[in-house]
């Protein structure tokens, strides 16, 4: 059941984000003074449509995307004319695609309500809208997850005490016969006990205590707990065996005689500041967009998992299926926290609209980032030529480009196609 509420949330989540994108274009559109004459969410048959104004709202039957119709999206020819004499493939699909776009203009003054007729701040305004939409969402959502609910943090509490020593434990929780006890162990530490100083020195974190204890010498030593509302002095001895370094907060490969006490802590999520937010969507927006840049040398890895049954690279590339069955795992996860699931889902959300925001400015058609590439270089062109005392060369003919956005989209579709195959075949699963 709850397995099912994550997957339901989750599609929410996403149907939600692309109606949130689409809003943006939809405002700035009309704000512009653009005619639109849908907005959808999804694509594929109507299943749902109402309108007003000018526009008809409504949802598809396939929730993988979503978009607006503005009409005039694409000037006429260099001679002025919708239609040319080109007998070409690619000049004859150009061709339809200017025929399709005038069709939508009933009337001078849908004329003046085309899109191509903007300036080119206000094409960059409504093409850019979308994303930042995004942008926005997944502010708003890592804010909640950062400073609402937080991040998994170390506490001073005492969660766990290892009975043995590391090279006595091997797969066991019970020490064999002749293995030694733990300083822990020794010491008589319980769970619930709270550290609050080692050999009299107060520490204030568990990363401070724990490299106390890694570089303290063999030999005797004290640990003083808070335990049932009094401090209790234990007395023990720290054994230095080999144990893999810390640097860094981070677990090494490396091995080296290290001091050794015995126990783990309580992990809690610790709310951070606000200015933490705009730092973690930097970080992720760096590794997002490295993780974009390697999709195309990932995709084969894919489909050895898909078609021949290897394993799937855990930090390779995902689909919307293969998301929302994760998001279903989270929240089925039985030994996390009610609170650590809602955040986790969260912050998936969040990281799902950065990256529909990075993704979409891609300077290539059909993405948004095609278009506003599109406006750039017709005001580069205007700005040259008036430089040069030059007449006006017009609007970029984006058309131009629809090779272009039919290949990426052909690509984008095969790639879809096979992260869905794969997700549904050979899926990625929480914990490896």
């Amino acid at each position: 059941m709850l397995s099912t509420i994550g997957i339901i949330a989750f599609i929410i989540a996403i149907l939600f984000s692309i109606g949130w994108h689409e809003l943006g274009h939809l405002l700035a559109a009309k704000k512009c003074g653009v005619k639109v004459t849908e907005y959808m969410i999804g694509f594929g048959p109507r299943l749902w449509s109402t309108t007003k104004g000018d526009t008809e709202y409504g949802v598809k039957a396939i929730p993988f995307g979503g978009y607006i119709r503005m009409i005039g999206m694409f000037p006429p020819g260099a001679d002025g004319k919708v239609k040319t004499s080109s007998t070409s493939r690619v000049g004859a699909l150009i061709d339809e695609a200017r025929k399709q776009s005038q069709e939508e203009v009933l009337s001078d003054e849908d004329d003046r309500r085309t899109f191509y007729r903007l300036p080119v701040r206000q094409k960059l305004l409504v093409m850019l809208a979308g994303p930042v939409m995004n942008l926005i969402l997944a502010f708003i959502l890592f804010a909640i997850v950062l400073v609402g609910f937080g991040t998994p943090g170390e506490t001073m509490s005492v969660s766990a005490v290892a009975k043995c020593v590391p090279a006595a434990t091997a797969t066991s929780s019970d020490c064999p016969a002749g293995a030694i006890p733990s300083p822990a162990a020794e010491a008589g530490l319980k769970v619930g006990d709270t550290v609050v100083a080692l050999n009299g020195k107060p520490v204030e974190s568990w990363s401070a205590f724990s490299t106390a204890v890694r570089s303290s010498p063999a030999g005797p030593a004290t640990v003083t707990v808070q335990r049932n509302g009094q401090q209790v002095v234990l007395n023990t001895d720290i054994r230095v065996v080999d144990r893999a370094v810390v640097k860094d907060g981070q677990v090494t490969d490396q091995i080296a005689p290290q001091g050794f006490f015995g126990m783990s802590p309580e992990r809690e999520l610790q709310p951070q500041s606000i200015w933490s937010v705009p730092q973690q969507m930097w970080t992720l927006t760096m590794r997002t967009a490295a993780a974009m840049v390697a999709i195309p040398s990932k995709l084969s890895g894919v489909a050895q998992a898909a078609f021949a049954g290897e394993a799937r690279d855990p930090n390779g590339p995902v689909g919307m299926v293969g998301v929302t069955r994760i998001s279903g795992e989270v929240a089925a996860a039985e030994a996390i926290p009610t609170s650590w699931k809602i955040a986790q889902l969260l912050g998936m959300v969040a990281s799902l609209n950065l990256f529909l925001c990075l993704f979409n400015l891609i300077p290539l058609l059909p993405l948004d980032g095609g278009h506003a590439a599109g406006a750039v270089w017709e005001g580069i062109r205007r700005q040259i030529a008036k430089w040069r005392h030059r007449p006006d060369p017009g609007y970029v003919d984006v058309a131009r480009a629809l090779p272009v956005a039919y290949a990426v989209a052909f690509l984008l579709i095969g790639m879809s196609g096979l992260l869905l195959y794969a997700d549904v075949v050979n899926p990625i699963h929480i914990g490896g």
